[in-house]
């Protein structure tokens, strides 16, 4: 399963946000999906999309709400210095 984030360049995040974003999200993704390969990749792009492929509309679900409850949660693993 390959999964495709993009986050509009218009709401910048603080330096190293991109990577721990996508390093939550695999761990996220993991817990819901042990057998699963993916493979995540979180960008800066001219709008916000996210991108699953290799999986259904339900899995495509899954993803979007765990991608949603990994944003509103940023501020219990988001760490800044």
């Amino acid at each position: 399963m390959r999964i495709d984030i993009t986050v509009a360049r218009t709401q910048p995040l603080p330096p190293g946000a991109l990577d721990a974003l996508s390093q939550e999200l695999a761990r996220r993704i993991d817990e819901q999906f042990p057998d699963a390969v993916h493979h995540i990749k979180v960008r800066y792009a001219s709008t916000g999309q996210l991108s699953v492929l290799g999986g259904g509309k339900e899995t495509r679900d899954q993803i979007s709400d765990i991608l949603q409850q990994t944003w509103e949660s940023a501020d219990d693993w988001f760490m800044t210095d």
